[in-house]
């Protein structure tokens, strides 16, 4: 039985996939588009940092260099540290690079075939069907195009890359009457630095968008530009940001990322007694969030620029919306640097752009638009089936529905690592690679079908009830240590990693607690 396994993308996630499978013996075969590895750590614009400590954010057996002295490290340290990972573990030679695939098709077995089926992929195991995937990879450098087949495929592909989201506006109002340039935070981010610069500089910056890109875009245009030509930003819904030295921050592990703090959220699949105990606890679950507003509002001028969110802190954390402010931010909007207009729409002009409620223009050269990415609809794009696209993207009020965040139910021989969030995604892709790495050697069956599915509509609701309306990304934050104890359990490992009954409730989790899950048993 053949056991060909190709992975989709060598950023973190497609590493992680790379290095779990080689242990257990595969030899994988790993597609990425561009020359050299690291997904979005190559595309981010000068000033970006990691928003995570860096304790908080790495490999699980793999430590930060002791060089590395700053706790929120600069994104070219983040990029030589994961390309020191590949390094280390071997991994370039099962990459090829310049290699774009276009298009992943199932063939082997028929989708009446596949209706009939009681288990995933036939069996409820990776191998063992007929089945096969048929993957189209187009050379960047030759333009060549090339099929090769495996028997199970890892979508390490991203979500927040590669399709920008737009936003729909009237037709009189779309960005072809305005006379200056135009531009998505994307584009702008895969330019040089050098050029990026001087494409700034002087002029008159409009950026659209409340989130980590569109602050840190205004911040390094600000840098630039300064108060000669200052840089506004437009956003719709302000989200909580934290600055990066802060008691908030320092302990927010406390408050949100341990045993006890999981007590106060109702879970998927919980039992009646943790019901009870999430309702009963249900005010102090309240009374945290409120005072991490209260200390905010008190730190910085949230009330005096009219940037208070609507939401409360613990929707943003339980939606992954929880950003990490740049040093000095509120200085550069203090100095006039950065004007901030907080608006429900906007739509654009001759002179640049024209927000809800107001008639003056707002004079502009450059708009970016800091406005995410379409994921779900990127996700979809690769399956040449009409009916799998179908299955990933239903209805716009449903995510799509992975079970254990990884395998989709109704698409065979597959699984998408990177896809749903956490708070920090490289140690949350780990123990998804090391669960997968078990399911492909034979060491997990997956229950029915239907089981699946249900579990997975378990953990929709979930998402729904405390992501409030960004409940589409999937995020698996404030839940983290419940959703990694049922991966554990699937491994036969113990999930409770920590020593001693203080340090098991209270103490945050972090990646080294998760260490060598291949190799642990109960």
């Amino acid at each position: 039985m053949e056991r060909r396994v190709v992975i989709i993308g060598a950023g973190i996630s497609g590493l992680l996939a790379c290095k779990y499978l080689v242990e257990k013996g595969f030899d994988p075969v790993v597609f990425e588009a561009d020359d050299r590895i690291g997904g979005l750590w190559n595309r981010t614009i000068r000033s970006t940092k990691l928003q995570n400590a860096k304790e908080t954010y790495r490999f699980s057996d793999f430590d930060w260099p002791a060089s590395v002295q700053d706790i929120y490290p600069s994104h070219t340290i983040v990029l030589d540290y994961v390309e020191s990972y590949a390094q280390h573990f071997s991994l370039y030679p099962y990459i090829k690079f310049h290699s774009r695939v276009i298009s992943i098709d199932y063939v082997g077995e028929s989708l009446e075939e596949m209706k009939t089926w009681d288990l995933w992929g036939g069996t409820g195991m990776a191998f063992g069907s007929k089945g096969k995937w048929h993957i189209t990879v187009l050379d960047t450098e030759t333009n060549a195009t090339e099929v090769h087949q495996a028997e199970f495929v890892i979508l390490c592909i991203g979500r927040f890359s590669g399709l920008p989201n737009i936003p729909e506006l009237p037709p009189n109002y779309r960005s072809e009457v305005f006379n200056g340039k135009v531009m998505h935070s994307m584009e702008y981010s895969d330019m040089e630095k050098s050029a990026a610069a001087e494409l700034i500089k002087g002029k008159q910056i409009t950026i659209v968008g409340s989130q980590k890109s569109a602050v840190d875009l205004a911040f390094e245009c600000a840098q630039i530009n300064g108060v000669k030509y200052p840089c506004v930003m437009i956003q719709r819904n302000p989200h909580w940001f934290l600055p990066s030295e802060s008691f908030l921050m320092s302990h927010l592990g406390y408050l949100y990322f341990n045993r006890f703090a999981e007590l106060l959220l109702h879970k998927p699949g919980q039992n009646v007694l943790y019901r009870l105990l999430a309702t009963v606890l249900s005010p102090l679950r309240w009374g945290i969030s409120k005072l991490s507003e209260i200390y905010l509002q008190w730190k910085l001028p949230l009330k005096k620029y009219g940037l208070v969110p609507r939401q409360s802190f613990l929707e943003d954390m339980s939606s992954c919306q929880i950003g990490v402010l740049p040093d000095k931010f509120y200085d550069k909007v203090e100095e006039g640097s950065i004007l901030i207009k907080r608006s429900e729409s906007f739509r654009f002009c001759k002179e640049g752009l024209i927000v809800g409620g107001e008639d003056k223009p707002i004079s502009s050269d450059l708009v970016i638009l800091a406005t995410g990415y379409r994921g779900d609809q990127k996700l979809k794009n690769i399956f040449k089936t009409s009916v799998f696209q179908k299955y990933l993207v239903s209805s716009p009020t449903a995510i799509i529905p992975l079970y254990r965040q990884v395998i989709h139910p109704r698409i065979p021989r597959l699984a998408i690592i990177g896809y749903a969030e956490g708070l920090a995604n490289l140690p949350t892709s780990e123990i998804r690679c090391q669960w997968l790495g078990h399911f492909l050697d034979g060491n997990i069956k997956l229950p029915s079908i239907g089981a699946m599915e249900k579990d997975a509509a378990s953990w929709e609701i979930h998402l729904k009830r405390y992501g409030g309306r960004n409940f589409w990304r999937s995020c698996i934050g404030t839940t983290n240590i419940w959703y990694n104890d049922q991966l554990c359990k699937d491994m036969n490992c113990n999930p409770r990693r920590k020593k001693g009954f203080l340090a098991e409730w209270f103490q945050p989790y972090g990646p080294t607690d998760y260490a060598g899950l291949t190799d642990q048993k109960h």
